[in-house]
Formats: structure tokens, C-alpha cells, sequence
């Protein structure tokens, strides 16, 4: 079979800790630049869909924020490193390959967790990937239901990306307006690259 390379004009590359509202802040900005041209792509989902058919759990129970995807974190994160230690970029062909977004202009990939997840982006797509950080305090996170995890908060999925620097950083501590007007910049500045 041969593969047809997408040609997206516009790849952002989103980040963040648990509970900083990653999800929240791609649905808004997906919402914003529209169906047609925009789709939200997930490495994850890959992750959980495999590792629900190898453990034989319910893949959309591991898709949302409950207790369920809790009880196995912390396996799953073990298990997706061994994956990834064999191929570094293999969840990330994964996502943008099977999605039904592949087509369109604009990906949002909504939570890159490696230097190998950007690695993968900046050099398959250099001219088209922007990274992005979204950040939110610790009380702001531990009102949306963070608590610190062992294994999970100090392991690589969460901390690989500390350090790192990003093409833009989004405050996401509660300031809707700011939020917004962050998203609305962020729109044009896609919105020119589309039409040149």
C-alpha cells in the first residue's frame, strides 16, 4: 500500500500538565476555525485504543477524565513507553495517519507529551509546525481536580517538555476574556497563512 503524504499548511503542536486545559483550549480555538478546515488530532488515542485492545478495556472509557483511565495510568504510561522506545515517533504517524482530519489545512494536535512528538512534527512538516504551551497555575489545576500522582506527574509523559521553549504560550487560569483574545490572535495569524 502506498501512503499519501498530507500536505497541512498549519500544524499546532499543543502541550501542557494535567489539568491546565489542553482540551478545553484546542476545542475553543477548533470551534473558532471551523470544521472545514480545521480537525483536533490526539496522540493518545492510538495509545489507549491499543492498549484497551491488548487489555481488553472499554477504549471510550479511557478517551474521557474519569476514574476509570485513573486505575490504569500509570500501566498504560509504562506500556506506552516501551512502545515508544521502539519507535519514537510511532503514536504520532498513528494519530495523523488514521484520522479523518489528515486532508485538512489545519491539525491541532492536542497533547504532544516528548521531545519526540515535536521532533516528529518540526521535521516531517518544518515549515508548517508552531509549537504551543498551555499553562495554568497549581491551585488553578488542583481546582479542576488535579492531585499529584506518583508515577504519573514526575514520569516522562508529563515532564519531558519542561524547559522546552514554545512558539507561543497560553495562560489558561481562568481569564476567559484573555483566553479568548489569545484564541481570536492565534485565528488571524492562522488565517494568513491560509490564504497566502
Amino acid at each position: 500500500m502506498i501512503m499519501v503524504m498530507a500536505n497541512p499548511r498549519v500544524i499546532l503542536v499543543f502541550s501542557g500538565k494535567r489539568k491546565s486545559g489542553k482540551d478545553y483550549v484546542t476545542d475553543m480555538l477548533q470551534e473558532l476555525l471551523g470544521d472545514s478546515v480545521s480537525h483536533i488530532m490526539k496522540l493518545s488515542a492510538p495509545l489507549k485504543k491499543q492498549y484497551a485492545i491488548e487489555h481488553n478495556l472499554d477504549f471510550e472509557r479511557l478517551l474521557d477524565t474519569t476514574e476509570y483511565k485513573e486505575k490504569v495510568r500509570v500501566d498504560m504510561i509504562a506500556w506506552g513507553e516501551r512502545k515508544r522506545d521502539e519507535d519514537s515517533a510511532y503514536f504520532c504517524r498513528l494519530s495523523t495517519e488514521t484520522s479523518p482530519g489528515f486532508h485538512k489545512p489545519v491539525w491541532i494536535i492536542s497533547d504532544a507529551r516528548r521531545k519526540t512528538d515535536i521532533k516528529y512534527f518540526k521535521e516531517t512538516y518544518p515549515s508548517a509546525t508552531m509549537t504551543v504551551r498551555v499553562t495554568a497555575d497549581i491551585a488553578t489545576r488542583e481546582n479542576r481536580g488535579y492531585v499529584f500522582t506518583r508515577n504519573v506527574d514526575d514520569a516522562a509523559s508529563e515532564c519531558d517538555l519542561d524547559g522546552e521553549s514554545f512558539d507561543l504560550v497560553i495562560d489558561n487560569n481562568g481569564d476567559s476574556a484573555k483566553l479568548a483574545a489569545t484564541l481570536q490572535s492565534l485565528k488571524q495569524s492562522i488565517s494568513s497563512k491560509l490564504t497566502v
